[in-house]
């Protein structure tokens, strides 16, 4: 049912995790971009991505934040309901980080190969991800793999929540995680954990979370669908301005939205002399970061095949599957409302850190 407020604005039950990259989210409503188009958005705070795509798929939470591996995991069938979701933007890139326990990560530091330190534990290592095929899995695995380690054999992975890992780790229940920040920062504040590579050294300008909704939604409702994803366009071109993510700084600190101290989320979102702009958290970049790139939805494709969660396919089933779930028409309507380039192919160049190159 079409719910309106009082001024006529569309409402629209947006869930997200409590994470830095949920910035987007944030500054829409509290910048009332929503308005502008027409929309009224009522941001709705997750326990786990599980409960998101729940939500999302019984039709309680009309568009998510989401974790790009989770929406093709969703579309593929992978351990769990298998349902028709849509990309309309990507909402970042980067920002994510690998984080062990002190003894592991002082034994990598010292050069001892990470699969000799995991056989010396009196137990099977045990690794954290957020959700079974989300983007910290895959960056987890992949890391593992270039390490010697086999993520499918030599571990045990466990689905975790971001805020429960560092406390998790701390009590020695956990031998590392990937997550988003701020919760690698705040592991390294307990002393619980040592960050042993940020995602966007994994790779740089990797897809990480996404707007995604129902694919039912965003065909039967498009100007509905095109208004969501400006809103959330305009958000991310204000975020990349440095000058405005200070305030932004003080809305995630908000205990009901992250509830950290705003130095520790400092720490996270405001760009610093020394990072690699290929590397560090972008929202935007001229809209580069936006654009749903068919060659990353590939990427996901590709690792769910390496770890044997999905068969084999031909190029022409991976290309349509890839065609239902971007988007690229509402995200080509909103982009020309706000006059941002939208690039004349869909495929991108990427080089990961063990040398792969994708595209």
């Amino acid at each position: 049912m079409t719910v309106h407020d009082d001024t006529g604005s569309r409402i629209l039950q947006v869930g997200y995790i409590p994470l830095i990259d949920c910035a987007p989210l944030v500054a829409a409503v509290r910048l009332e971009l929503d308005r502008k188009y027409g929309l009224r958005l009522q941001l709705q705070r997750q326990a786990s991505w599980a409960a998101i795509r729940d939500k999302l798929l019984s039709g309680e939470l009309d568009a998510v934040h989401a974790l790009t591996g989770l929406v093709y995991g969703v579309e593929t069938g992978i351990g769990g309901p298998r349902a028709d979701l849509a990309i309309l933007l990507t909402l970042n890139q980067n920002g994510q980080a690998i984080t062990l326990s002190p003894s592991l990560a002082q034994g990598l530091e010292q050069g001892a190969p990470l699969h000799e330190l995991l056989a010396a534990l009196p137990r099977r290592p045990v690794f954290a991800q957020t959700f079974p095929t989300g983007t910290h899995a895959m960056w987890l695995y992949y890391w593992l793999a270039a390490q010697g380690v086999d993520p499918m054999a030599s571990i045990q992975s466990v689905t975790l929540p971001p805020p429960q890992m560092p406390a998790a780790l701390a009590r020695g229940e956990l031998d590392g995680y990937c997550a988003g920040e701020p919760w690698a920062a705040q592991a390294e504040v307990l002393g619980a954990g040592r960050r042993v590579i940020r995602s966007g050294q994994l790779w740089p300008g990797h897809p990480e979370k996404v707007l995604a909704c129902r694919r039912e939604f965003a065909a039967l409702q498009p100007e509905t669908a095109a208004a969501l994803t400006a809103t959330l366009l305009e958000a991310c071109r204000w975020l990349d301005v440095p000058a405005n993510r200070q305030q932004a700084v003080d809305w995630l600190a908000d205990p009901e939205v992250i509830g950290l101290p705003a130095e520790r989320i400092a720490a996270c979102l405001l760009p610093s002399d020394r990072d690699d702009p290929a590397q560090s958290l972008r929202f935007h970049a001229d809209g580069e970061v936006n654009f749903p790139w068919r060659s990353d939805g590939r990427w996901f494709l590709h690792q769910f095949r390496r770890w044997g969660w999905l068969p084999a396919a031909s190029h022409e089933t991976d290309a349509a599957l890839l065609d239902n779930v971007r988007r690229v028409e509402t995200y080509r309507q909103a982009a020309t409302w706000l006059e941002v380039p939208v690039p004349t192919g869909d495929t991108r160049h990427s080089a990961l850190f063990d040398g792969a190159r994708w595209s």
